[in-house]
């Protein structure tokens, strides 16, 4: 099953929404959030997934729909994959991770 993606412009569209039924994951390490991140995300690093993982579908609506980001985009989209094999029915991931919108959308987030 492919994984939708949406682009860090889109996404910049829809966090000005404030849409409060919009999940925002982000998927990355606490050292690189350290260093850049967007505002509203919950960080879910991948390297603690045994810590998460059990309460997933708890702490998120399944059929709510979910931004995944990361650095680049390839933990992200693992991460999409694995929420869809757990019931979730729309998870996007954010093409190009933090770095492109930091390059593209707001250039005041450091890029590493």
């Amino acid at each position: 099953m492919s994984i939708p993606e949406i682009s860090v412009h889109e996404l910049a569209l829809r966090l000005a929404d404030h849409d409060p039924n919009l999940q925002l994951i982000d998927v990355r390490e606490p050292e690189e959030v350290a260093i850049a991140s967007v505002a509203n995300f919950t960080i879910l690093p991948l390297s603690q997934y045994q810590e998460w993982s059990p309460t997933i579908a708890t702490q998120f609506n399944p059929q709510a729909e979910t931004l995944v980001i990361c650095h680049h985009g390839m933990r992200s989209l693992q991460m999409c994959q694995w929420l869809q094999s757990q019931g979730f029915t729309n998870v996007k991931n954010i093409n190009g991770g933090i770095d492109a919108y930091a390059l593209l959308v707001d250039p005041n987030i450091p890029r590493y």
